[in-house]
């Protein structure tokens, strides 16, 4: 579609992005059925969620309660049954002829009743006659008077005394047993109970996998548990909320009943508890809350999971309803976004039999008008468009392949001239090399003009983004034009920055010098100004003059091709540099500003982006000229495949007191040099006539004559690509033709680097 069928169509295109079947009425009818579905089920997965949650905890505490009160049961029989064992022992009257009796009685108890550990039997004075002991000896008439002893007195009261539950030897918990007789005489058995046997009771009493149950006394200490040793330890249980309230309520007090608690070990659980009805003590039942709770979170998971399964369900529904509704719609919509679009051959097929359908077939019938109507214009202006593409194409291809070859009398030229310089001493000799020299780079900087032009004009050059120091930048420019500023007699100041920008290095650069070197041509008095500043998270690049300042009427074409500036009777430049400039920052979508006062001076901006610091990397800077002392003697090898460029290399080379080994290819290079002499410097064309790069000519080198010999490439394609090429190889890459300055900074900086590491 041709830009004018484009720009017809335009007025056909909806005012809203295209939307899929997925827009916002579709969302809104599947939104509200998912909502009113999820509403539902949440409500009832709620509801059923709390009453199961409530009906479980009443479950679980009355069968803990039913376990408190069946053991606690256990218990009492226990005592009844150590209770009615030593009840008759008691029945015998007191005579002599009856002590080996009682005695023998005595111990037949003791092996019969293994929690009773000692038995004491008293006459009806109070005095006891007989003890017989698991621990010690038996006492036969002791005689001790115990009648004013609770387990005597209340025993004699009562027919039987429970004693508090004490420690033996700080360790095991006993109790006294007493029963009086029947008859006047009988007299009074007091039995010594281990409780300890106890345990046994409680340990059979299974409450869920970690639940546990315990006894303690009246004091609130613990006497019977699973964990043995912490009855051992006499371990006080009166903290524990649920004993407290427990005990509380055995007063008769109001206390209401705690079912959730924290037991001994400081874990969350359910409670519940008995009294042992003929000792006073309590039996408490404990179940981990999260055991407790599993069989309910395990139904809230399947909830979920049939929650889940319902929203899907509902999903789904809403959108085979939804698009019942909506499809119609969004199917004229997204024909008619197609047609503003330039598809003339879309056609909206609907068949619901109303008012969509008529409109359907309105946009059908527009869209096969002007498919009709734009048919031999599109022709016409394709045609037009193939052929600028095919004569842009050919200039572009042919500009490409003759770079190389065109550069190559270019740069044996700038070098023969710069040996004429060293030669040419007269007055007269020097004022024509001098004219000589700037006659070749007027040719050389018109020659990359149009190269530049030609890439940008057939969209071949490439962006390679990366962040770098705008210092590296700023360094560059001011080696580049502080010279040439200060012959005209003009100030060149470069304000340093520790910004770093992200841009294409090679680009921006191009940039920036095509806008400072217009800058010192149009520039006769004053200065220039070169520097950066932060403006939020971009970087703008100002080049400042102090010339004669651009007129308003040549702004609108200041940045045209072949557009020069007047300059009062004549014409300056080549009217190339800021049509580059303005190409350049489209390309990478850096706005470009100028701002221009007549008679005092221009200022061009840049706004590039922002970036953080990174791993610098490095490229050779220009370096000022050295002492003769760094060249003499050096032995340099030079690789190129055309013999005037060989020659001019190998020439001002030696002018400046190297000694030469030249070559047009690698093995020629090799068989010069032999290998019983190591060259200081190689410096290879980067493309060679055998078909190597001389990337691969300075590896064979370096193989065959040392790994430590610094080199560098030259080249006369100036694609931004052989820039990356050679430094991902490792080396420095200078553009056919190179200015002998430049190519001295190289070669300096290059030996100079040589003969520190010798001398280190």
């Amino acid at each position: 579609m041709t830009d004018a069928t484009n720009g017809m169509l335009t007025r056909l295109k909806p005012s809203t992005t295209l939307r899929q079947i997925n827009g916002p009425l579709f969302r809104k009818y599947v939104a509200l059925f998912l909502a009113v579905v999820a509403v539902v089920l949440l409500t009832n997965i709620a509801f059923e969620i709390a009453f199961s949650y409530q009906e479980h905890k009443v479950s679980l505490i009355r069968i803990q309660r039913e376990q408190a009160e069946s053991a606690s049961t256990k218990i009492g029989q226990f005592i009844k049954e150590i209770e009615s064992q030593v009840g008759w022992t008691t029945q015998l009257p007191w005579s002599a002829g009856t002590m080996d009796q009682r005695r023998f009685d005595g111990l037949r108890l003791l092996r019969q009743v293994p929690a009773v550990t000692e038995l004491a039997q008293i006459d009806s004075s109070g005095k006891e006659q007989l003890r017989v002991s698991r621990l010690a000896m038996d006492v036969i008439g002791s005689q001790t008077d115990v009648s004013r002893e609770p387990k005597f007195t209340e025993a004699v009261a009562k027919k039987v005394y429970y004693g508090p539950v004490y420690f033996r030897r700080e360790s095991e918990p006993y109790m006294t047993l007493a029963l009086a007789g029947t008859g006047r005489d009988a007299g009074v058995s007091v039995a010594e109970v281990n409780l300890k046997l106890i345990w046994e009771v409680v340990s059979g009493i299974k409450v869920g996998e970690n639940g546990q149950a315990y006894v303690i006394d009246e004091q609130g200490r613990l006497i019977a548990h699973p964990d043995i040793s912490l009855v051992l330890r006499n371990t006080d249980m009166t903290q524990l909320a649920q004993v407290k309230a427990a005990r509380a309520a055995g007063t008769g007090a109001p206390v209401e009943p705690v079912q959730s608690a924290k037991d001994a070990r400081g874990r969350d659980v359910l409670t519940a508890y008995a009294s042992v009805p003929p000792l006073g003590w309590l039996l408490f039942v404990e179940l981990p809350v999260d055991e407790a709770y599993a069989p309910l979170s395990e139904g809230i998971k399947r909830s979920s999971l049939l929650l889940l399964a319902g929203l899907v369900l509902a999903f789904f529904s809403g959108l085979f309803l939804a698009r019942r509704m909506v499809v119609p719609i969004q199917a004229i919509r997204t024909g008619a976004a197609r047609i503003g679009g330039g598809d003339l051959t879309q056609r909206i097929s609907i068949k619901t039999g109303d008012e969509l359908e008529a409109l359907a077939d309105q946009f059908n019938s527009m869209a096969a008008q002007l498919q009709e109507s734009y048919a031999g214009l599109e022709r016409k202006v394709e045609e037009r468009t193939h052929q600028l593409e095919q004569a842009n194409l050919a200039k572009s291809r042919f500009l490409a392949a003759a770079s190389h070859d065109l550069r190559q009398p270019l740069q044996a030229l700038d070098l023969f001239v710069a040996q004429l310089q060293e030669q040419m001493k007269t007055q007269e000799g020097t004022r024509l090399v001098g004219r000589i020299d700037a006659a070749v780079a007027s040719m050389n900087e018109l020659f990359n003009a149009l190269l530049d032009i030609s890439r940008l004009d057939a969209g071949v050059l490439t962006t390679s983004i990366l962040d770098m120091p705008a210092s590296r930048l700023l360094t560059r420019i001011e080696d580049t034009f502080a010279g040439a500023a200060r012959k005209k007699g003009l100030t060149f100041h470069v304000v340093a920055s520790s910004l770093w920008l992200r841009s294409d290095v090679i680009l921006l650069e191009r940039i920036v010098l095509n806008l400072v070197s217009n800058a010192v041509r149009y520039t006769s008095s004053g200065g220039i100004v070169v520097g950066c500043r932060r403006r939020g998270d971009q970087i703008r690049i100002d080049v400042c003059d102090s010339g004669l300042g651009i007129p308003e009427e040549q702004r609108r074409n200041i940045f045209g091709e072949f557009y020069r500036i007047q300059k009062g009777d004549s014409h300056g430049g080549l009217g190339l540099g800021l049509a580059i400039v303005e190409r350049l920052c489209r390309l990478l979508g850096h706005p470009i500003e100028l701002t221009s006062t007549v008679g005092k001076g221009s200022r061009f901006s840049v706004t590039v982006p922002l970036a953080a610091a990174q791993a610098q990397f490095s490229e050779p800077q220009a370096a000022e000229p050295t002492a003769p002392d760094v060249f003499n003697g050096k032995l340099v090898v030079v690789i190129d495949d055309e013999a005037l460029v060989l020659e001019g290399i190998g020439g001002i080379l030696r002018t400046w007191g190297c000694r030469v080994i030249a070559g047009a290819s690698c093995d020629a290079a090799l068989a010069s040099v032999g290998k019983d002499h190591c060259p200081d410097l190689i410096i290879s064309d980067f493309r060679l006539g055998d078909g190597q790069s001389g990337i691969v000519a300075i590896a064979r080198l370096r193989e065959a004559l040392g790994p430590d010999i610094p080199a560098f490439l030259i080249s006369g394609d100036t694609a931004p690509e052989r820039l990356r090429e050679a430094r991902a190889s490792g080396h420095h890459l200078l553009h056919k033709p190179v200015r002998p300055m430049r190519l001295r900074a190289m070669v300096s900086q290059l030996l100079q680097n040589t003969d520190v590491a010798g001398a280190a």
